[in-house]
């Protein structure tokens, strides 16, 4: 009996729902003893509310039963938000063509004809398992476009379409739990000149050394990193008030400076100049937005810029 399905695992438990107490053993025992995880229910109810709290790829579910019928539960299965995919079989002893178009009709991929043939059964499983591989790579290939999509190719870091949801939602949080958020802008001095020099390519370099030196400065899942422009990179930095971001601006501009980056047989050092902008949320005070907290951090680089090499300029939003 084993043999006779495919490679089951536990990465594919199986729901199945029917009121025959009967046949529910039968093909709960069936499925258990070919390696398969199952979760039976007697009702379209009962399996509704254990899909709910668990997710199923593949659901074997009667036609005819109390509560909620078959076609009531593909259908409120298929109405639940879920980026997974479930392979629905349905089970009748209806087998006309207007009650096999209905089944379908309702959500269910594929359908058998009670009482279930083990050669059948075997059947579907096979091409239950094929579906669920095909939609698990797809939505794995999906995501990682998403995920390029959101990262700058030179330095690997975060971009501006990430940044633009991404500053809302601390933003946000800032404000929910009165905590305190600072940006700090950054751009490389002289970098225009570097690339001429040296020429695009050594640029690349730059802002790719420049970047994994930042990354490695700061907070590893709390602050995060964004190519903001050209030579410009931002760094947020959640629950950090005015004279912490001061501190890590300091702490990053000392780092960039000591850094040397090989390019064929000569090093290049760059430095930089810093934009800090931070302010600490009252709920009772509202009115920090992204694109204020981006633009005082603009106007403190701008200052710094004017100031001189390796300046950082900074100013606490009251």
């Amino acid at each position: 009996m084993t043999d006779s399905y495919p490679n089951p695992t536990l990465s594919f438990p199986i729901l199945i729902v029917d009121d025959d107490h009967l046949l529910r053993r039968i093909l709960e025992t069936s499925l258990k003893a070919a390696g398969y995880e199952v979760v039976a229910a007697e009702n379209g109810k009962d399996a509704l509310e254990l899909f709910k709290n668990q997710y199923f790829p593949i659901v074997m579910t009667d036609w005819i039963m109390p509560e909620m019928d078959g076609l009531e539960l593909c259908r409120a299965i298929r109405n639940e938000v879920t980026d997974r995919y479930t392979f629905i079989i349905l089970l009748t002893s209806l087998d006309s063509k207007n009650d096999v178009i209905a089944g379908l009709e309702s959500g269910a991929d594929e359908y058998l004809v009670k009482p279930v043939n083990q050669t059948e059964l075997k059947a579907r499983l096979k091409t239950a398992r094929r579906i669920l591989d095909l939609e698990n790579n797809l939505q794995k290939s999906l995501e990682e476009i998403r995920s390029l999509s959101l990262v700058d190719p030179v330095t690997g870091t975060y971009n501006r379409r990430f940044m633009d949801d991404r500053i809302n939602q601390e933003i946000k949080r800032a404000y929910r739990y009165e905590h305190s958020l600072a940006l700090i802008l950054i751009s490389i001095n002289n970098f225009a000149q570097i690339s001429e020099t040296c020429g695009y390519y050594s640029g690349d370099l730059v802002l790719k050394g420049c970047a994994d030196c930042l990354v490695e400065a700061v907070r590893k899942d709390v602050d995060w990193l964004v190519r903001y422009g050209d030579e410009e990179f931002l760094v947020v930095l959640p629950e950090t008030d005015a004279a912490g971001a001061m501190i890590v601006a300091k702490r990053l501009r000392i780092r960039i400076a000591t850094m040397a980056i090989k390019i064929y047989a000569n090093e290049i050092r760059v430095t930089a100049s810093f934009g800090v902008a931070s302010f600490t949320a009252s709920r009772q005070k509202l009115g920090v937005t992204a694109q204020l907290l981006l633009d005082k951090a603009d106007q403190c680089l701008h200052q710094a810029r004017e100031d001189g090499t390796d300046s950082i300029k900074g100013i606490q939003l009251s």
